[in-house]
Protein backbone atom coordinates (compact mmCIF):
# COMPACT_ATOMS: atom_id res chain seq x y z
CA UNK A 1 0.00 0.00 0.00
CA UNK A 2 2.86 1.90 0.55
CA UNK A 3 4.30 1.65 -2.81
CA UNK A 4 3.33 4.51 -4.20
CA UNK A 5 3.70 7.13 -1.44
CA UNK A 6 7.41 8.81 -1.63
CA UNK A 7 9.83 7.87 1.32
CA UNK A 8 10.72 10.61 3.78
CA UNK A 9 13.94 9.00 4.46
CA UNK A 10 16.85 7.83 1.79
CA UNK A 11 18.12 4.21 2.79
CA UNK A 12 21.80 4.55 4.49
CA UNK A 13 24.10 2.55 2.35
CA UNK A 14 27.80 1.32 2.83
CA UNK A 15 29.23 4.28 1.04
CA UNK A 16 28.40 8.10 2.77
CA UNK A 17 26.50 10.02 0.76
CA UNK A 18 28.32 12.95 0.99
CA UNK A 19 31.35 10.42 -1.27
CA UNK A 20 28.70 9.56 -3.65
CA UNK A 21 27.95 13.72 -4.24
CA UNK A 22 31.40 14.12 -4.35
CA UNK A 23 32.72 11.74 -6.87
CA UNK A 24 29.75 12.31 -9.04
CA UNK A 25 30.27 16.20 -8.91
CA UNK A 26 34.49 15.30 -9.51
CA UNK A 27 32.75 13.01 -12.42
CA UNK A 28 30.86 15.50 -13.70
CA UNK A 29 33.78 18.50 -13.92
CA UNK A 30 36.11 16.07 -15.65
CA UNK A 31 34.02 14.62 -18.57
CA UNK A 32 31.88 17.59 -19.16
CA UNK A 33 33.19 20.45 -20.84
CA UNK A 34 34.74 22.78 -18.54
CA UNK A 35 35.35 25.44 -20.90
CA UNK A 36 31.37 26.22 -21.51
CA UNK A 37 31.15 25.71 -17.42
CA UNK A 38 33.77 28.58 -16.84
CA UNK A 39 32.44 30.98 -19.58
CA UNK A 40 28.65 30.55 -17.97
CA UNK A 41 30.10 31.00 -14.36
CA UNK A 42 32.26 34.39 -15.58
CA UNK A 43 28.89 35.37 -17.53
CA UNK A 44 27.07 35.12 -13.88
CA UNK A 45 29.58 37.11 -12.41
CA UNK A 46 29.57 40.02 -14.96
CA UNK A 47 26.14 39.96 -15.04
CA UNK A 48 25.88 39.96 -11.15
CA UNK A 49 28.42 42.94 -11.12
CA UNK A 50 26.78 45.12 -13.31
CA UNK A 51 23.56 45.01 -11.56
CA UNK A 52 25.06 45.43 -8.54
CA UNK A 53 26.88 48.49 -9.71
CA UNK A 54 23.59 49.91 -11.34
CA UNK A 55 21.47 49.19 -8.60
CA UNK A 56 23.82 50.84 -6.13
CA UNK A 57 24.36 54.84 -8.70
CA UNK A 58 20.58 54.59 -8.88
CA UNK A 59 19.93 54.09 -4.95
CA UNK A 60 23.14 56.96 -3.88
CA UNK A 61 23.20 59.60 -7.12
CA UNK A 62 19.75 59.46 -8.47
CA UNK A 63 17.83 60.55 -5.06
CA UNK A 64 20.30 63.24 -4.88
CA UNK A 65 19.78 64.45 -8.55
CA UNK A 66 16.59 64.68 -8.16
CA UNK A 67 16.47 66.62 -4.77
CA UNK A 68 18.74 69.08 -6.93
CA UNK A 69 16.64 69.48 -9.85
CA UNK A 70 13.48 69.26 -8.38
CA UNK A 71 14.58 72.10 -5.75
CA UNK A 72 16.37 74.83 -7.89
CA UNK A 73 13.65 74.89 -11.09
CA UNK A 74 10.38 73.36 -9.29
CA UNK A 75 10.04 73.99 -5.25
CA UNK A 76 11.90 76.93 -5.11
CA UNK A 77 10.35 79.12 -7.81
CA UNK A 78 7.18 78.24 -6.73
CA UNK A 79 7.61 79.25 -3.06
CA UNK A 80 9.63 82.42 -4.08
CA UNK A 81 6.47 83.28 -6.00
CA UNK A 82 3.62 82.18 -3.08
CA UNK A 83 6.10 84.52 -0.82
CA UNK A 84 6.12 87.38 -3.02
CA UNK A 85 2.50 87.15 -3.74
CA UNK A 86 1.56 86.68 -0.23
CA UNK A 87 2.78 88.21 2.99
CA UNK A 88 3.80 85.68 5.68
CA UNK A 89 4.79 86.64 8.82
CA UNK A 90 7.73 84.61 10.39
CA UNK A 91 8.85 84.77 14.00
CA UNK A 92 12.26 85.17 15.06
CA UNK A 93 13.81 82.88 17.67
CA UNK A 94 16.26 83.70 20.02
CA UNK A 95 19.45 82.52 18.24
CA UNK A 96 17.99 84.42 15.32
CA UNK A 97 17.77 87.79 17.60
CA UNK A 98 21.25 87.08 18.86
CA UNK A 99 22.27 86.57 15.31
CA UNK A 100 21.10 89.96 14.33
CA UNK A 101 22.00 91.54 17.31
CA UNK A 102 25.53 90.27 16.63
CA UNK A 103 25.71 91.46 12.98
CA UNK A 104 24.23 94.88 13.83
CA UNK A 105 27.31 95.36 16.44
CA UNK A 106 29.90 94.74 13.73
CA UNK A 107 27.79 96.77 11.07
CA UNK A 108 28.43 99.76 13.68
CA UNK A 109 32.06 99.01 14.73
CA UNK A 110 33.04 98.50 10.94
CA UNK A 111 31.04 102.17 9.93
CA UNK A 112 33.12 103.75 13.03
CA UNK A 113 36.10 102.44 11.60
CA UNK A 114 35.62 103.82 8.22
CA UNK A 115 34.50 107.02 9.33
CA UNK A 116 38.12 107.21 11.21
CA UNK A 117 40.08 106.49 8.13
CA UNK A 118 37.53 108.86 6.41
CA UNK A 119 38.56 111.33 8.62
CA UNK A 120 42.66 110.48 8.76
CA UNK A 121 42.57 111.46 5.11
CA UNK A 122 40.81 114.28 5.22
CA UNK A 123 41.48 116.05 8.72
CA UNK A 124 38.74 118.09 10.10
CA UNK A 125 40.62 121.47 9.66
CA UNK A 126 40.36 121.12 6.25
CA UNK A 127 36.99 121.03 6.60
CA UNK A 128 35.79 123.20 9.01
CA UNK A 129 35.43 125.96 6.78
CA UNK A 130 32.53 124.26 4.75
CA UNK A 131 30.73 122.51 7.94
CA UNK A 132 29.85 124.16 11.37
CA UNK A 133 29.94 121.35 14.25
CA UNK A 134 26.01 121.63 13.96
CA UNK A 135 26.03 120.09 10.44
CA UNK A 136 28.72 117.83 10.74
CA UNK A 137 27.08 116.11 13.41
CA UNK A 138 23.91 116.24 11.37
CA UNK A 139 25.91 115.23 7.90
CA UNK A 140 27.25 111.97 10.14
CA UNK A 141 23.99 111.39 11.12
CA UNK A 142 22.35 111.02 8.05
CA UNK A 143 24.97 108.83 6.64
CA UNK A 144 24.91 106.37 9.33
CA UNK A 145 21.27 106.21 9.14
CA UNK A 146 21.37 105.66 5.46
CA UNK A 147 23.45 103.03 5.90
CA UNK A 148 21.75 101.51 8.58
CA UNK A 149 18.98 101.40 6.02
CA UNK A 150 20.52 99.23 3.56
CA UNK A 151 22.24 97.18 5.88
CA UNK A 152 18.59 96.35 7.02
CA UNK A 153 17.28 95.56 3.68
CA UNK A 154 19.88 93.47 3.28
CA UNK A 155 19.59 91.61 6.29
CA UNK A 156 15.86 91.11 5.47
CA UNK A 157 16.48 90.11 1.93
CA UNK A 158 18.91 87.52 2.88
CA UNK A 159 17.03 86.12 6.44
CA UNK A 160 13.51 86.04 3.13
CA UNK A 161 15.99 83.76 1.05
CA UNK A 162 17.14 81.77 4.07
CA UNK A 163 13.35 81.39 4.68
CA UNK A 164 12.75 79.90 1.25
CA UNK A 165 15.75 78.17 0.93
CA UNK A 166 14.67 76.09 4.24
CA UNK A 167 10.84 75.62 2.94
CA UNK A 168 12.02 74.30 -0.41
CA UNK A 169 14.70 71.87 1.54
CA UNK A 170 11.93 70.51 3.41
CA UNK A 171 9.44 69.86 0.61
CA UNK A 172 12.50 68.73 -1.76
CA UNK A 173 13.44 66.24 1.12
CA UNK A 174 9.84 64.64 1.44
CA UNK A 175 9.83 64.24 -2.34
CA UNK A 176 12.89 62.69 -2.69
CA UNK A 177 12.12 60.54 0.19
CA UNK A 178 8.78 59.40 -1.42
CA UNK A 179 10.65 58.66 -4.67
CA UNK A 180 13.42 56.73 -2.51
CA UNK A 181 11.37 54.16 -1.00
CA UNK A 182 9.00 53.81 -4.23
CA UNK A 183 12.39 52.93 -5.81
CA UNK A 184 13.32 50.49 -3.75
CA UNK A 185 10.08 49.01 -3.69
CA UNK A 186 10.61 48.65 -7.65
CA UNK A 187 13.99 47.34 -7.28
CA UNK A 188 13.59 44.74 -5.13
CA UNK A 189 15.53 41.76 -7.44
CA UNK A 190 18.33 44.22 -8.04
CA UNK A 191 18.82 44.39 -4.21
CA UNK A 192 18.69 40.99 -3.66
CA UNK A 193 21.65 40.82 -6.49
CA UNK A 194 23.47 43.53 -4.75
CA UNK A 195 23.09 41.84 -1.06
CA UNK A 196 24.22 38.80 -2.31
CA UNK A 197 27.18 40.95 -4.27
CA UNK A 198 28.16 42.68 -1.15
CA UNK A 199 28.46 39.64 0.98
CA UNK A 200 30.41 37.63 -1.37
CA UNK A 201 32.52 40.48 -1.48
CA UNK A 202 32.83 40.65 2.13
CA UNK A 203 33.96 37.04 2.29
CA UNK A 204 35.79 37.18 -0.20
CA UNK A 205 38.61 39.18 1.77
CA UNK A 206 41.06 37.56 4.30
CA UNK A 207 41.00 38.42 7.82
CA UNK A 208 43.55 40.91 8.00
CA UNK A 209 41.54 43.12 5.30
CA UNK A 210 37.68 42.74 7.56
CA UNK A 211 39.87 44.00 10.91
CA UNK A 212 41.46 46.51 9.04
CA UNK A 213 38.17 47.74 8.04
CA UNK A 214 36.47 47.14 11.48
CA UNK A 215 38.99 49.26 12.67
CA UNK A 216 39.02 51.97 10.25
CA UNK A 217 34.99 52.33 10.37
CA UNK A 218 34.97 52.21 14.33
CA UNK A 219 37.74 55.23 14.40
CA UNK A 220 35.29 56.66 12.16
CA UNK A 221 32.26 56.54 14.02
CA UNK A 222 33.35 56.14 17.86
CA UNK A 223 36.62 57.01 17.55
CA UNK A 224 38.75 59.55 19.83
CA UNK A 225 38.35 62.48 17.25
CA UNK A 226 35.10 61.60 15.42
CA UNK A 227 33.34 63.65 18.20
CA UNK A 228 34.34 66.80 16.18
CA UNK A 229 32.46 65.55 12.94
CA UNK A 230 29.66 64.53 14.72
CA UNK A 231 29.48 67.85 16.46
CA UNK A 232 29.31 69.32 12.43
CA UNK A 233 26.70 66.82 11.08
CA UNK A 234 24.77 67.58 13.82
CA UNK A 235 25.18 71.41 13.49
CA UNK A 236 24.57 71.24 9.77
CA UNK A 237 21.48 68.97 10.39
CA UNK A 238 19.86 71.06 12.76
CA UNK A 239 20.19 74.26 9.94
CA UNK A 240 19.02 72.19 7.72
CA UNK A 241 15.20 71.65 8.86
CA UNK A 242 15.34 75.47 10.59
CA UNK A 243 16.74 74.55 13.87
CA UNK A 244 18.37 76.22 15.90
CA UNK A 245 22.23 74.82 17.02
CA UNK A 246 21.61 74.67 20.38
CA UNK A 247 24.91 74.30 21.51
CA UNK A 248 23.89 72.55 24.56
CA UNK A 249 21.76 69.81 22.16
CA UNK A 250 24.68 69.34 20.26
CA UNK A 251 26.85 68.27 23.30
CA UNK A 252 24.40 66.34 24.65
CA UNK A 253 24.32 64.58 21.42
CA UNK A 254 27.84 64.01 21.12
CA UNK A 255 28.59 62.78 24.51
CA UNK A 256 25.87 60.37 23.84
CA UNK A 257 25.25 58.74 20.62
CA UNK A 258 28.64 57.85 20.27
CA UNK A 259 28.87 55.74 23.08
CA UNK A 260 25.15 53.73 22.43
CA UNK A 261 26.68 53.43 18.62
CA UNK A 262 29.95 51.52 20.03
CA UNK A 263 27.75 49.94 22.36
CA UNK A 264 26.19 48.35 19.91
CA UNK A 265 29.25 47.72 17.75
CA UNK A 266 30.97 45.94 20.46
CA UNK A 267 27.38 43.65 20.75
CA UNK A 268 27.35 43.11 17.35
CA UNK A 269 30.73 41.78 17.03
CA UNK A 270 30.20 39.80 20.41
CA UNK A 271 27.19 38.32 19.26
CA UNK A 272 27.00 37.86 15.56
CA UNK A 273 30.52 38.05 14.22
CA UNK A 274 31.99 35.93 16.41
CA UNK A 275 29.75 32.96 15.07
CA UNK A 276 30.06 33.55 11.26
CA UNK A 277 33.98 34.48 11.20
CA UNK A 278 35.88 33.82 14.44
CA UNK A 279 39.17 34.21 12.88
CA UNK A 280 38.93 37.47 11.72
CA UNK A 281 37.27 38.23 15.68
CA UNK A 282 40.85 37.22 16.85
CA UNK A 283 42.89 39.05 14.13
CA UNK A 284 40.44 42.46 15.15
CA UNK A 285 41.52 42.17 18.74
CA UNK A 286 45.56 41.34 17.41
CA UNK A 287 45.42 44.61 16.01
CA UNK A 288 43.34 46.50 18.81
CA UNK A 289 46.24 45.58 20.96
Amino acid sequence: MDEGKPRAFEKIGLIPRSIIRTFNRFLKQLLDNTNRTVLYEFRISRYQTIASIKCFINLIFFPYMFHFLVQKTVIYPFCEYQWNKTAIIVNINQMEQEKIFFQLKNFDEQFFFEQLLVYKENPTKKIKFNYNKKQLQSKLNLDKKKSYQEFLIQLAEKRNKDWLFLISNILSDCLTFFVFFKLLFLSTPQLIILKSFLIESIYSLNDTTKSFFLILGTDLLVGFHSSKGWELWMENFLNHFGFSADKDFIFLFVSTFPVILDTVFKYWIFRYLNKISPSTVATYQNMLE
